[in-house]
């Protein structure tokens, strides 16, 4: 039982843990140990099936891949949405434009890379499907590298949250359009619509309760797409935007972003902390790879990321400064966007996501893309030799190279 005296501690070791994402790291190392040594009980608990929806089986994996995870792409799509609001990181063409051109590069070069080493290899019929697995960027892990690489307040800081944002933006809509889970049934997106009407109309009509919108449309919207074939997880995207928000955006991992009362807010406010413990389930659910099944896909992930990343970032961001006259923001350099080129190959959450949608059947290649994507949390170890190696440190007080 708890007492006054040890709450405090208790709280902060809870608030460290979700604030760190230490949850999903601790799911997905724990998927790890169980399945290296019971690969056969690992894979029993994933797919124990409950019931059957619309002829489809309901089982682990469906109930936090499809269903639970729906909640952190909400999340997601929350900043995105804010982002491109009045004030938003995304809302001034001038100052959004070198990071979604660095984006472009970050989606861009990656895919070709996987593209290129699938081809050369002869593996396109098996790996094929995975070319995007690659283009993810973990918004948290990447976050909290970059704080330690370049120290709080950095512009390098903001500059890889606007990328990573969009990067989620595109991540989205590539999970929607390219790796549907069923035969297309685009009439069913009609439901989509309807959704978005409803939630609307409650905001018109002054409904300030999140929960209504997640009853009502958020649940209409989310069986559109689990029935038009399109990923379910990315059901409850389509009614963010209809839910009462800010007229402006404070930004990402702002202080004031805490303070804000407005529905949205309040929605992301309240779901926070259970989307870490989520984060958690899905790690387990999906992390659980069988160390002996590294092989091309693992090594094709990673170059995607740790090759891909950096040199399509920074190559975009050259190209936009060279040929459009686009700037990169004050306080910055190429060392910066070399390194955070880097600490953006961080695709873990996403990637590992992306695998599980680009093969969807358990096994030896499904297997080997995720520890590509697993792997990708290592990148913060070239990112931080790198940075040091160009004269980074955190606080400002940099090294001027010769």
């Amino acid at each position: 039982m708890t007492t006054p005296e040890d709450s405090g501690p208790v709280r902060r070791s809870l608030t460290f843990l979700l604030e760190n994402s230490l949850f999903l790291i601790g799911g997905a190392v724990a998927a790890l140990v169980w399945a290296n040594c019971d690969a056969v009980g690992y894979r029993h608990f994933v797919h124990h099936e409950f019931a059957m929806l619309a002829e489809r089986h309901v089982d682990v994996h469906f109930l936090i891949n499809d269903v639970a995870m729906a909640l952190f792409f909400a999340i997601a799509a929350k900043e995105v949405w804010e982002a491109l609001l009045p004030g938003g990181a995304l809302s001034n063409p001038r100052t959004a434009a070198t990071p979604l051109m660095a984006t472009a590069g970050g989606v861009l070069a990656p895919a070709l890379i996987y593209f290129a080493g699938v081809h050369l290899l002869g593996e396109s019929a098996t790996l094929g499907r995975g070319w995007a697995i690659p283009c993810a960027t973990d918004i948290a892990f990447s976050y909290l590298v970059a704080r330690l690489i370049f120290g709080n307040g950095h512009p390098a800081i903001v500059f890889l949250l606007l990328l990573a944002i969009a990067d989620d933006a595109a991540g989205l809509l590539i999970l929607a359009v390219f790796y549907p889970q069923e035969a297309m049934h685009p009439e069913w997106l009609l439901l989509t619509l309807a959704a978005i009407g409803i939630g609307l109309g409650m905001r018109r009509a002054g409904v300030r309760n999140f929960w209504w919108y997640l009853l009502i449309p958020g649940v209409l919207s989310w069986w559109s797409f689990y029935e038009a074939g399109i990923h379910a997880a990315l059901g409850l995207v389509p009614i963010i935007p209809t839910m009462p928000h800010a007229n402006h955006d404070v930004g990402l991992f702002e202080p004031e972003e805490d303070s804000q009362r407005d529905t949205l807010s309040q929605f992301e406010h309240w779901w926070k902390n259970p989307v870490e413990v989520i984060l958690g389930l899905f790690g387990l659910v999906n992390a659980g790879v069988v160390l002996s099944n590294a092989g091309t896909g693992t090594w094709l992930v990673l170059s995607g990321l740790l090759i891909g990343k950096p040199l399509g970032i920074t190559l975009l961001t050259l190209l936009g400064e060279k040929l459009f006259g686009f700037q990169i923001p004050d306080g910055m350099n190429y060392r910066h966007v070399v390194t955070l080129g880097m600490v953006a190959g961080i695709g873990f959450t996403v990637a590992l996501f992306v695998s599980s949608a680009a093969f969807p059947d358990p096994g030896a290649i499904q297997d080997s893309v995720k520890m590509g994507a697993l792997g990708s949390f290592f990148a913060a170890v070239p990112a931080f030799f790198i940075g040091r190696a160009l004269g980074i440190k955190p606080g400002g007080n940099e090294q001027k190279l010769s």
